[in-house]
Order: C-alpha cells, then structure tokens, then sequence
C-alpha cells in the first residue's frame, strides 16, 4: 500500500504542479475562485461515478482501474497542449482535471486501507501507508527542477507521470489477487436484495454520524482552499512564469521533508495517545484559528509589506501542508471504521469524495463573494482580512463537528456490535399505560398480554395496579392470576375490592380455582371489618384444594380459637394427604399463615418428601413464615438444581435476616464452587442497602474467582452508569469517588497480578525449549530417561495453557470491573467483541475501550486485552511499574507460583503439582499440607501424587486419614497407593 501510494503520488504531483504553474501563468490568480467552483461540481461527479461504478463492477477491479483510467484524459490533454488554438481553453481543463484526480485518488486510498486492514491496524498502519504521499512530496519535489530543464513544463505529464501512476495500478493489482478476501468479487447490484436493503439504508445514529462525517470533511476542504487561495495569489503577485514550477516544487519537497518525518515518528504515536479526534482537530485549531490570530505574521498590519505577507501565507501554508497529510490523512480513515463493512465504501465515497468537492465548491463561492464586495466597498488589505476571518469561521465550525462526532463516535460502535439495550427507566408511563390498556382490550395473543402485565409491573409495580383491578372481569383466566398476584405483591388496597369481589361472584364453572383463591386473600387482607365466618363454607370437601387451604390459613390467621381448631385439622388432613396436589397446595396456603402452631411438626417430614413441588412449596413457607429452626434448608436448597431457583428466591423474602447465614456459606472455601457464587447471587438480590454494602465489603478482600462472583451480582445492582447510584441510595460525589477508586486499585491489582502469570508463562516456555532440545539431543541410553524428560515437556506445556486459561479469567474479571465505572451497555459491547476470534471484532472492541475508559494505566489495560504475546504485555506492565520481572528456575517459579494459590485456578495448582512431581521439585511443606486440605478433589489428588514421588515415607502416615476424602478420585488414588506401597 505504501509503494503504491508514493508511486501514484509521485505522478500526480509532477502533474499538478506543472498544470498550477500552467493555469496561473495563463489566467493569474483572479480565476482560482472559479477554479475552485468548477473542480468542485467536477470532482463530485467523478466521486459519484466512482460510487456507481462499484455497483457496476466487483471494487478489486474499481480500485485497480480506477487511477488508469483518469489518467487517460490527461494524457489526451496533454497532447492538445502543443495546438496553440485550443491550449489556453486545455490548460484550465487540465488543472481542472488534475484536482479532481487527486480526490478520486485519496479516496480510493483510503477505501483499499480501510478493506485490507481493522480499526486497531488503521492506527498503526495507515500512519505509513498515508506517508506514502509525503515521499512523493520529497522525491517530486526536488527531481521536478531537473526535468524542467531538459524537457520542458509541458513535456512533464507525459511520459513521465504517467510511468508512475500505471506502475502504482500494477501494485494496486498485485494486493488485490494476494489479498482477495479483503475485496468483494461481485458487484452490489448482485448483492442479495435483504443484504442489499441493509447496505443501501441507513437510520438513526448512523445517518446521523454520516451527515456530520459530510460536514467534516467538507468545512476542512473549505479551510484548506481559503488557505490555498490566499497562498497562490500571493505567488502570482510576487513570481512570474516557470519560477513557479520551481518554487512550489521545492517548497514541497521541503514539506515532504518534515511530513515524512511527522508521519513516521510522531503521527501514529499521537493517534495513540490522544486518540482520532484530538490529532484530527490539530489541523483546524493551529492551521485555522490559532495561527491567523498572528497578524503581524501575516502581513496585515499598515507596515508590513507584500513579501511579508507572502511568507506568512507561506508558513500557513506550511503549517496546513503538514498537518493534513499527517495527523488528518492518519485519523480520516478511522472516522469511518464504526460504519458496518457492508455499506462502509459507500459512506466513504459519499461523505469523504463528495464531501471535498462540495467543500472546494463552497470556499470557491465565498472567494468569489468575497472579492466582489471587497473591489465595491473595501481596500485590498481589508479584503485579505475578510479571508483571514471567513477561514477561523469556517475551522471554528469545524471543531464543532468534530466534538459532534466524538459524541457519536463509540454509541456508533456499540450499535454495530448489535449489543444495544433498552432501557426501562426512559419510558414514558403515562403513554404506555394507555398503551397497555389498549392492548389488553383489544383482541391478540395471550402470550403478548402477558408480555405486557409484566413489563408494566417492572416498570411501575405500584401503578400497575390501577390498570390491572378494572381489567380483572374481562381478562382471560390465564391472565387473571398474574394480575392478581401483581396487586396482592404492590399491597392490598380497599380501592380495588369492588372490582376483585366481582370475581368471587363469579359461577364456580367459570373461574379459575387458583384465581379464586387469590380473589379470596385480597378480599380478606383488604377489606377493614371482614366477616370471617364466611370463609367456613370453604373448608368444606366439595371445594377446590387450593381454595381449602387459603380459607384454612386465612381462619388461622383471623379467626377465633374455636375457628383456628377447625382450620388447623384441616390443613393437617391435607399435609398428610396421599395426593400431591393436596399437599402442595395446603403448604402454599401456610404462606399466609402468622402461626403455624401445631403444623410444624411436619416440616421435617415434608422437606423429605418425594414430590418437588411440595419441597419447594416448602423452602418458599420457611421464608414466609421466618421459621428460623429451618433456614439450613434454604441453604440447602442452594446445593441441588431443582430446587436452587426458589431457594434462591426464599432467601431473597428474608432480606437482611438472611445476610448473616449466606456471607457465612459465601465465604467457606470447603463448600461446592457453585453453591457459593449462588450464595453471593442471592446476596445481590437482597434489595437492601446492607445487602450492596456487604457485596462491596468482600469485594476487596475476595481473590481470583470469588471475586468474579462477588462483581456479577453487585453489577446487577448497579442499574445507572458507573457507581452514582447504590441500590435505593443516592451516593454523593465522596461516595463516588471513593467506589471508583477503589475499582481502580481492584483493577491494577488485577494487572499485577497478570504480571505474574506473564513472567511465569515466559520461564515456563524457556525451560520447555531446553528440555525439549535435550530429548531431541538425548542419546537414549535408558527408556527410563528419554521417558521421563517426555513427561515434564507434557506436564510442562499444560501449565502453560493452564496459565493462559487463568489469564482469560482475569481479563473477564477486568471488564466486569470496567462496568462499574463505565457505561455499562459499551463495556458489554466491547466485551462481547473480545470475546470474538474475527480480528476485526477484536479491533472494534478495543477501540470502544479506548474512548470509555478513563484510567492513568488506560493503554496498558487495552494491550493486555489486545492479543499480543505474553513477553509484549509483561513489557507494557513493567514499563508502567506494575509488574517486575526478574527469571527464575523453573523450582523457583513453581514455588513462587504456589504462593499465589489464592489468585490461581484449582486446575493451574493441580498443574503446579503435576509438574513438581515430574521434575522432582522441592515444595514448602506449608503449599503440600495447605493442597491436601484443598476443597477440590483434583487438586487434593494431585498433592498427594506428588508426595507418593517426593516423600513416600510421610504419604504412608497419612494415608489412612486420606481414606475418608470425600473425593472418590482421592479414595481410589489412595487405595491404589496403599496396595503399592
């Protein structure tokens, strides 16, 4: 791409600089505004025509073809300069001509770039490739002079340019056949019409970001043609003839010059650190405003005289030379990076192309204006003024577009990941509760219905209920319950009863027993002054179980003693009653129940009982009733997947009351890995303060996985952006700052500790290549030796992959930590695309990362995630002064490794051991006692496979107390020991 570039540019410069000294040696500066107008409306033809022409034909073959073809014109004008009759009307076609090329070639520059390379390469690649252009500069501009001598100015376009623009076309093709996977082989028009239609449209934000990349470009060509007009008049006015050729030929090989040198050192470096928009905005800011603030510079005060204006436009020139061709040209293709790769060429044609000839045909008509007024109403001097201040005008607005697209710029990104999410928060309740209405009334789904009821009692639970009582009548059964169950959770109220006493009117035959039932409780919890006696002619058998049991556990709730009697042999009946349904139904009734009384002698038996539905039914009245003899069953619960969920959702019901028991389950290493993140699950939906500030207590003190467990929960809670607010507490800017830095020493510690396992992964790898040099130098004197140097280079490279398994663990842990100081919906966004193996995903992830995140160690973060190689991001970490590094033998690393047992994952210390065991390593008896102990059987196993090698003779005092490990794998291990041994 780089030669290609230089070698097109080459040809194009000598042609534009030969037809600029043609054109104003023929016309003078007084025809540049039309000049400027007409290559306008030309260029954006051609760059319309260039857009068309990919539809027309496969883009390898557009872009190869492309500068060929415009050049065939200019050989044909070239050859009509000789007839002296048409050459003054060919010399403005010609310059005309030339402008155009130059638009149509950047932009097919930068749409091969942005095919061949993603949105991180772009960063450090295109720095190069657009230097390109600066080598032309330096080459053309001092070989011109020379050719000028011996062949003449009209001599110079042909055969000399064109030599290098069919040679860049030939290089151009070389790409393309090498790199045929970048470019489509099919025109758009043979695009299916479904993946036609998405390319061909745009909405929302994204037609929005192309309009403002339009604006850009347009106001930076604008500035740039108010800045070159300025410049060439003032040549004209101080040279004449072929002196022109020579000073703008070596004036740009000068540029070219210190471009190249830009371009090579400092443009992809500033693209680094400061990122696409402030290296963008360099150009309007000093070239545009800060430089034309200069007068005495520019010549415009009384004394000054005409070659001082001269050389201060030559500087400003200079100064917009080097900044467009370097941070510009680095940052322009990036722009257009967050635009899908489907419709990406056709935004860049639209925007960028035309974009430029509308911008050189905007400054053209202001030139033009400008001098009009300028010769009727003010002196030349006053008028270069005028110039001056139209173009800080047009670079202010440019920097207003940039800051716009910065805005648009990473939501851009996040919506081409489709990981967009909507939020609740930002409905308007008035209109949807209409809407609900409606949809409830009208005719549809029952599924849909229950979309809505949903949705609007997660929205607003409380005024779900004066949509739903009206509606109760004339929904659907099915409808009916949830309904019910949403205003009995919002609080009964005496409102509604008119409306829920029309369903107990209701003919049996057509209601629902469990609506019913519902109906039944509200009416009774809600009415001030209830007639308890009414609910006895429900006790009796003929009635519905589910309708028996909420009678019986209302009367024991409300009724008199002798009442209470009835309803507790009732419910006894039914608790001990061989069908399921009666027992699971008679167990939901006790919900409602203060006193269990005598019914809870049959607890035990019923938390045994081979039904699911009665043992959960179970685990949901414990919590409701706050039987605290029978919370163990809740955390029992935890343990067995049928009943997890409502387990989890009874302990939820305790609220702060379960806090102490879960922590003390959350926090024992000796318990299952899984029941202890559900642990730390059901902490999270505890909707209490207490409940937050427990998860962010343990947050810090938690290592390795446990903190993993810990973030995910206390994400959830977090329902805004970054950590303002904390579950129902409005958090002040202290306890703001204190929770973001505390997620920032969460997160270096993370990085440390990546350090680690990166100096690890690097000895590891070292000494697995001598060991494998030394097998394959071996002389096999012995199976034994060849054998056992085998197995330490296998045991060797699974902990390595054991190692980058860990890394992944802690690049997960990062993110989740990113989310609490970020925007959520972006860090998603950008995790979801890390997660990817396209590198283009990769890149697209990275580059939300850059614009979001707000951290002194931000570059280091993004090249841990980024996929370098372990030696690269030990480098960037120890650079920063987060990690050290200092080698180890392999006995020492392993032994270090096991220090830090708390951070790794069970399979990496069981590795560890493996390892040790194999290449008769020498542990700590602390890091063996502290692996035999380990809750993970594999780990347990691995540590006393070690010692079966290393020490047999201290295995044998302690295997009869292994025989009991709760591991099978350990208890046949053993067993097989001991028969050896």
């Amino acid at each position: 791409m780089f030669a290609f570039y230089t070698t097109t540019s080459i040809g194009l410069r000598w042609s534009e600089d030969s037809a600029v000294a043609l054109f104003l040696d023929e016309y003078g500066s007084e025809f540049l505004p039309l000049m400027y107008t007409a290559s306008a409306l030309v260029g954006g033809v051609l760059v319309y025509f260039y857009s068309w022409l990919q539809k027309i034909f496969p883009l390898r073959q557009v872009i190869v073809a492309i500068a060929p073809c415009m050049f065939l014109p200019l050989m044909f004008l070239h050859l009509g300069l000789h007839i002296s009759f048409f050459s003054v009307f060919i010399i403005f076609i010609l310059r005309l001509w030339v402008d155009a090329f130059y638009v149509v070639n950047d932009l097919n520059t930068s749409i091969a770039a942005n095919q061949l390379f993603n949105i991180r390469e772009i960063k450090r690649t295109y720095p190069i490739i657009s230097s390109g252009v600066l080598v032309a500069d330096v080459l053309s501009g001092f070989s011109l002079p020379f050719l000028l001598l011996f062949v003449g100015l009209n001599n110079v376009i042909m055969p000399f340019a064109g030599i290098f623009v069919v040679l860049g076309a030939g290089i151009l093709l070389y790409l393309s056949k090498n790199y045929s996977q970048a470019f489509p082989d099919v025109p758009q028009r043979q695009i299916k019409p479904a993946q036609h239609y998405k390319q061909q449209r745009l909405y929302g934000s994204l037609k929005h970001y192309a309009w403002l990349l339009f604006a850009f470009f347009t106001l930076l060509q604008a500035m740039g043609v108010l800045i070159d007009f300025q410049y060439l008049a003032q040549l004209k006015s101080n040279f004449q003839g072929k002196d022109i050729a020579t000073f703008l030929s070596l004036l740009g090989g000068i540029m070219g010059v210190c471009e190249l040198g830009m371009q090579l050192f400092i443009s992809s470096r500033a693209l680094e650190r400061f990122g696409v928009f402030i290296t963008a905005a360099t150009l309007p800011l000093t070239a545009g405003i800060v430089i034309p603030l200069t007068l005495p510079l520019l010549g415009l005060l009384p004394w000054s005289n005409s070659h001082n204006l001269l050389w201060g436009l030559v500087i400003l020139k200079f100064l917009d030379e080097i900044l467009r061709y370097t941070f510009v040209a680095s940052s322009s293709p990036l722009l257009f990076q967050p635009i899908p790769d489907r419709i990406r060429s056709s935004v860049q044609s639209l925007s960028g192309g035309i974009a430029d000839a509308f911008g050189a045909g905007i400054a053209g008509v202001i030139i033009l204006i400008t001098l009009w007024l300028g010769k009727l109403f003010l002196p030349l001097s006053e008028r270069s003024a005028i110039m001056v201040v139209e173009t800080m005008v047009v670079a202010a607005c440019c920097l207003g577009a940039i800051w716009l697209l910065r805005s648009h710029y990473v939501n851009l990104l996040v919506l081409s990941a489709e990981r967009g999410q909507l939020s609740a928060t930002d409905v308007d309740l008035r209109t949807f509760k209409q809407a609900v209405v409606k949809a409830l009334g009208e005719k549809g789904t029952e599924a849909d219905k229950r979309s809505c009821i949903e949705l609007l009692s997660q929205i607003d639970p409380q005024g779900a209920t004066e949509v739903l009582a009206p509606l109760l009548v004339k929904l659907p059964p099915s409808l009916q319950k949830p309904s019910l169950e949403i205003l009995l959770a919002a609080g009964t109220n005496s409102n509604y009863l008119p409306e829920v006493r029309a369903l107990l009117e209701l003919p049996q035959h057509l209601i629902n027993p469990e609506v019913f039932a519902l109906a039944l409780s509200y009416v009774w919890f809600s009415d001030p002054d209830p007639d308890v006696s009414l609910l006895e002619q429900y006790l009796t058998e003929e009635q519905h179980s589910i309708i028996r049991a909420t009678a019986a556990a209302l009367l024991l709730r409300l009724g008199t003693p002798l009442q209470k009697s009835t309803a507790t042999n009732t419910l006894r009946r039914m608790l001990t009653h061989k069908q399921e349904r009666e027992r699971v139904n008679a167990v939901r009734a006790l919900k409602e129940a203060v006193y269990l009384q005598a019914l809870r002698i049959y607890i035990p038996n019923l938390l045994q009982d081979e039904s699911l539905g009665v043992r959960c039914a179970v685990l949901e009245t414990i919590s409701a009733t706050h039987l605290e003899e029978y919370y163990t069953a809740l955390l029992l619960g935890l343990q067995y997947k049928s009943t997890r969920t409502t387990a989890m959702g009874a302990l939820v019901g305790l609220e702060n009351e379960a806090l102490p028991i879960l922590i003390n389950l959350a926090t024992n290493i000796y318990k299952p890995e899984i029941v202890r993140m559900y642990a730390w699950r059901t902490i999270g939906q505890i909707p209490t303060i207490e409940a937050i500030d427990t998860l962010w207590q343990h947050l810090e003190l938690s290592k390795g996985k446990s903190r993993g467990h810990i973030l995910r929960p206390l994400l959830k809670r977090l329902q805004k952006k970054g950590v303002l607010v904390l579950g129902d507490r409005e958090a002040t800017s202290l306890e703001h700052r204190f929770y973001e830095n505390q997620v920032k020493k969460l997160i270096e510690e993370e990085l440390g500790f990546l350090g680690v396992i990166y100096a690890a992964y690097i000895d590891f790898k070292s000494q697995g290549k001598i060991y494998a040099q030394e097998i394959d130098l071996n002389t096999k004197d012995t199976l034994e030796v060849y054998n056992s140097d085998r197995r330490i280079v296998v045991v060797l490279s699974l902990l390595q992959h054991a190692l980058l398994e860990v890394e992944i663990d802690v690049q997960e842990r990062l993110l989740l930590l990113l989310q609490i100081i970020c925007p959520t919906e972006q860090i998603q966004a950008a995790a979801f695309n890390l997660r990817s193996e396209s590198l283009v995903n990769l890149a697209r992830g990275l580059e939300i990362l850059e614009h979001i995140v707000n951290l002194q160690n931000k570059s280091v973060l993004l090249n841990v995630l980024d996929r370098r190689s372990p030696s690269e991001k030990l480098q960037h970490l120890i650079d920063v002064g987060i990690a050290n590094y200092e080698k180890m033998t392999i006995g020492k690393r392993t032994c270090f490794l096991l220090t830090q047992d708390n951070l790794l994952s069970d399979w990496c210390v069981a590795c560890c051991f493996h390892f040790a065991q194999v290449a008769n390593i020498r542990l700590t008896s602390e890091q063996v006692v502290r692996s035999l102990r380990h809750p993970t059987g594999f780990v347990r196993e691995a540590a006393v496979a070690y010692l079966s090698t290393v020490s047999p003779r201290i295995l044998l005092k302690i295997l009869p107390q292994l025989q009991k490990d709760p591991h099978p794998l350990v208890v046949a291990q053993v067993q097989e020991l001991m028969k050896n041994l």
